[in-house]
């Protein structure tokens, strides 16, 4: 299994920036669909996007679609998540997740997950 280190979590006022990154280990990282999910107190953990393995195919959250971008860079391992016009009711805990198959939005679907970064965004 892919281990998933999460950073660049923060606090933020609303209409700010933040770059998300999400670092993996071992040599198979370009194997795997690459999902970000976010889980504010007291709600279900929810998806966000998601990068497919060659970086090629990206989608998006309704809620975040035209202010948030997924990349990955498969030579340094690692998947990004750029947030920009940020606002309050985007503060959660944010994770990484690797699946091999692209496309699936359900949480329930992802067996490997990093720890997860605070992201707040003040009003």
């Amino acid at each position: 299994q892919v281990q998933l280190v999460e950073s660049g979590g923060g606090l933020v006022q609303a209409g700010g920036s933040l770059r998300l990154s999400c670092a993996a280990s071992g040599r198979t990282f370009s194997t795997y669909a690459m999902t970000w999910f976010r889980q504010a107190p007291g709600k279900e953990r929810e998806f966000v996007a998601t990068v497919s393995r060659s970086g090629s195919s990206t989608i998006y959250a309704d809620s975040v679609k035209g202010r948030f971008t997924i990349s990955r860079d498969n030579d340094k391992n690692t998947m990004y998540l750029d947030m920009n016009s940020l606002k309050p009711e985007d503060t959660a805990i944010y994770y990484c997740a690797a699946r091999a198959s692209f496309g699936s939005r359900s949480w329930r679907d992802f067996g490997s997950w990093g720890q997860g970064t605070q992201v707040t965004v003040s009003s």
